[in-house]
């Protein structure tokens, strides 16, 4: 497992692409940060990671910009790389663009929470942090 670089109209915005198994290897061994970019909302109702810390990209009501973002990711980088995750992997890019534009070495997490919407458009069951059975909870 190693990361993609980031590719297409994201080529070099970024460090790359991750999967959720390597995201949390890298998290287990001590060599980068979990960042929950979803909305608290969203951890809320559908789950979280123990141990993520929570930094909204966006938020709930009007998904207006979290103002305090920058601030928030340094924080809880602390020196390390961070692994972002969103809900599908899409938020986490723009988060990776603008961690990465703070200096720091920054990488989304390919398929996000909840992965990718299925035949009838449910999540949950093609691919994403859950569906890998890696550690979640739900409140």
């Amino acid at each position: 497992m190693e990361p993609r670089p980031a590719a297409g109209p994201h080529a070099g915005s970024y460090a790359g692409d991750v999967t959720p198994q390597l995201a949390w290897q890298w998290v287990q061994a001590g060599d980068a940060v979990l960042v929950d970019v979803r909305t608290d909302a969203e951890r809320e109702w559908v789950g979280f990671v123990p141990g993520a810390v929570p930094v909204a990209w966006k938020q709930w009501p009007g998904m207006a910009m979290n103002p305090d973002f920058d601030a928030q990711v340094r924080q809880a980088a602390g020196g390390k790389k961070v692994v972002l995750l969103c809900r599908s992997g899409v938020r986490s890019i723009a988060a990776a663009k603008r961690a990465t534009e703070l200096g720091l070495e920054a990488y989304n997490i390919l398929e996000g929470f909840e992965g990718d919407p299925d035949t009838h458009a449910h999540r949950g069951q093609q691919g994403g942090w859950r569906h890998h059975a890696l550690p979640w909870r739900q409140n």
